[in-house]
């Protein structure tokens, strides 16, 4: 009787077995959404009303700034230890150097304006302070920060020369809108930089004032702010461009809120440590407005009809392309710069600023960039890049002479000049991260793995023997060590 039931019992747990195990391995799974992207946004706190808060008139930006310091005693001292603020990065050591360098709009070469040394008043519109018009300008002074150029929720307030409120701002109006910096206030300089609406950036214009989700899935369905990505801890905003900062600390990711998990499809998942997520996520720049990337400043001070997007005579002649496809790069978050006084090779193309990075760096990625090519002039004697007074008493854009614009620049960051000048070829590297697109907008694998080589990506000047799929992958890291 008791072997019956023991029987019994084996053949009962059989069949369960037998029904439940299939059900446990092929029921579908609770749903768990693999990226979470909101539970990684920063909180934002309810800004104060502050049109009861303040009253009278201002008499300039300076009156404006000692009211804010009243209740906000720590803000000017923690932005003027921000870049924002100094224009410069930390010391770095560039590749082929001992000695670390410190970089920054201050005194970093590029190929569009070319410096700011001298030509203070036109550049430093963008600077957040108040009054910087030469050397003799006071880092020192708390009543110099500019509060409202971050902080202006008036839509009416603007800078001047040297960063002084323009004519006609009401100072009043704009004090008692402060509130959390906007895609308007970022936009007002970074959107220009250049002097221009889409100069300098491929990715960011003015088109993202008010973009919808085709241009920019994040600004454009959910409204991001700047500062949504860009966070910001004492005043210090996150992000670096390699244009004036090369070390590549305090860098956005888009990791910061997306899991790397995301992807259902393990073969996109199995690019991520070789291809970075805006490779695949921003095909195209410029969308809306075309950018410039080609300026030629050998052709300036002829009398040719005038056109901002083609010839001006105090600048030279321009190329300006609209839906951009990005060039690509390894990249691994560093960069390399000319330094002032660095002598080039006038019959090759000089790099002002480079991506660092290659096919052997495990910390490296693809990365999309607008290159930006220029023809600047340089001393034929020295063979070094020339930062010219372009504006003010002397400049170039006064004078038309290239020679007294030259000596006057060179003067002013107190390198030697010969004499003697031309114009040679230059690149800039300008990161891609904006005007992301949806998943659906993505590139596919086609478009870099295409049929007889016709694809986006170079994969010989990649370090590759060719396509991936057909001659492998680089190494794994494992393979290739640390470096």
């Amino acid at each position: 009787m008791l072997h019956w039931r023991r029987s019994y019992l084996v053949q009962i747990l059989a069949v369960l077995t037998a029904i439940l195990v299939p059900l446990w391995l092929f029921f579908p799974a609770a749903h768990v959404d693999r990226d979470d992207p909101w539970r990684q946004m920063p909180t934002v706190a309810t800004h104060t009303d502050h049109r009861d808060l303040l009253s009278g008139s201002f008499a300039d930006g300076p009156a404006v700034t000692e009211a804010c310091l009243v209740c906000h005693p720590d803000a000017a001292n923690q932005v003027m230890h921000t870049a924002h603020w100094t224009w410069e990065s930390p010391p770095s050591i560039l590749p082929g150097r001992s000695e670390p360098v410190v970089l920054g709009k201050k005194n970093a070469l590029n190929n569009f304006c070319i410096g700011i040394t001298g030509n203070w008043p036109a550049c430093t519109t963008c600077h957040v302070g108040y009054g910087w018009v030469d050397q003799t300008f006071d880092f020192t002074a708390q009543d110099h920060v500019d509060c409202l150029a971050c902080h202006d929720g008036s839509g009416q307030y603007a800078k001047g020369k040297g960063g002084l409120p323009a004519e006609g701002v009401d100072l009043l109006a704009a004090a008692r809108s402060v509130t959390r910096p906007s895609r308007t206030t970022c936009g007002s300089c970074h959107f220009r930089g250049g002097g221009g609406n889409a100069v300098k950036h491929g990715d960011l214009d003015e088109s993202l004032y008010y973009p919808d989700e085709s241009l920019d899935v994040h600004m454009g369905s959910h409204d991001f702010q700047c500062v949504d990505c860009h966070r910001t801890k004492d005043h210090e905003i996150g992000g670096r461009a390699i244009s004036v900062s090369v070390d590549g600390a305090n860098q956005v990711a888009c990791t910061d809120c997306h899991d790397t998990g995301l992807h259902k499809d393990q073969r996109i998942t199995a690019h991520l440590p070789t291809v970075a997520c805006q490779t695949c996520h921003i095909p195209y720049e410029a969308l809306k407005t075309a950018t410039k990337t080609n300026w030629d400043w050998s052709t300036a001070g002829q009398d040719l009809p005038q056109n901002p997007h083609e010839y001006l005579k105090i600048k030279g002649s321009f190329v300006y392309e609209r839906h951009l496809r990005p060039q690509y790069a390894w990249y691994n978050g560093k960069g390399d710069h000319y330094v002032l006084g660095d002598t080039m090779d006038p019959t090759d193309t000089t790099d002002v600023s480079r991506p660092l990075g290659s096919i052997e760096d495990p910390s490296a990625r693809i990365w999309p960039f607008k290159v930006h090519l220029a023809k600047q002039i340089y001393d034929t004697e020295y063979n070094t890049l020339i930062q010219p007074k372009t504006y003010g008493e002397g400049g170039y854009w006064t004078e038309f002479d290239w020679d007294q614009a030259a000596r006057l620049g060179m003067q002013a960051v107190n390198q030697p000049y010969s004499g003697h000048f031309g114009f040679a070829n230059t690149r800039m590297y300008w990161p891609t991260t904006h005007m992301v697109a949806s998943r659906e907008k993505a590139l596919q694998c086609v478009e870099c793995h295409a049929e007889h080589g016709q694809g986006r990506l170079d994969w010989i000047a990649l370090g590759y023997a060719g396509d991936p799929i057909h001659y492998g992958s680089r190494p794994a890291r494992s393979e290739r060590g640390q470096k």
